[in-house]
């Protein structure tokens, strides 16, 4: 049994601590973002990634990119159905890591697999479909990136938004990137994709739901 507060002796039960949830939330994100890294790091010089390690690093790169991703758009949905407006506070920490694992994804294809020969890389996105899609997906997060700081979301006001809006381009160019890559095990993009369009039927319900602004004369 608990202890009744009203009774003498018995402990009162603590108020959670918001910023503390914050603080343990924030943790775990970084420990979920670097675990992968670490893995594949120790991996690598174990020579544990079977007979193609650079093909793997890349995939399970692209696969947390698009997990990183599609969590940060799940944080406003999370906020309007629980009504925990706090958790607004780890969307930008887990967006940033959705980039840091694009550009990784990217530099490990550029750099470990065309050593970086400009070239090459360069015909790949041209004519190879499923690198057209994420190469577009990885120059549309860039602005996401950059303009994620309190200062830009100052600055654009509610262009910001709008601006923010290509999220759901850029996570779609990335599952049909991984589509596209993976031909033949689709399971994984198809839950992305169902993931993706559970997240924008939520944004548009939610839309739906608000009340009309009222036009000023």
């Amino acid at each position: 049994m608990k202890p009744d507060p009203a009774v003498p002796g018995a402990r009162p039960r603590r108020a959670a601590n918001p910023r503390r949830q914050i603080l343990l939330l924030k943790t775990a994100i970084w420990a979920i973002g670097l675990a992968p890294i670490l893995w594949l790091a120790v991996s690598f010089f174990q020579r544990n990634l079977g007979i193609n390690p650079v093909e793997k690093i890349i995939h399970i790169q692209g696969r947390w990119t698009l997990v990183f991703l599609l969590a940060a758009m799940a944080v406003t949905p999370i906020r309007r159905l629980t009504g925990w407006n706090r958790i607004i506070q780890v969307r930008r920490l887990i967006g940033l890591f959705a980039f840091a694992y694009a550009c990784i994804h990217f530099l490990a294809y550029a750099g470990m697999d065309q050593l970086f020969a400009l070239s090459y890389i360069l015909e790949d996105v041209r004519d190879r479909r499923y690198i057209t899609a994420g190469f577009a997906g990885l120059v549309l997060m860039i602005p996401l990136a950059v303009t994620s700081t309190r200062g830009w979301i100052r600055r654009l006001g509610k262009r910001w938004q709008r601006l923010h809006r290509l999220a759901y381009v850029a996570a779609g160019l990335g599952v049909l990137h991984y589509f596209w890559k993976v031909k033949g095990d689709t399971f994984w993009p198809l839950v992305a994709a169902l993931t993706l369009a559970g997240l924008f039927a939520v944004r548009v319900a939610y839309r739906k739901k608000r009340p009309p602004r009222k036009k000023q004369h």
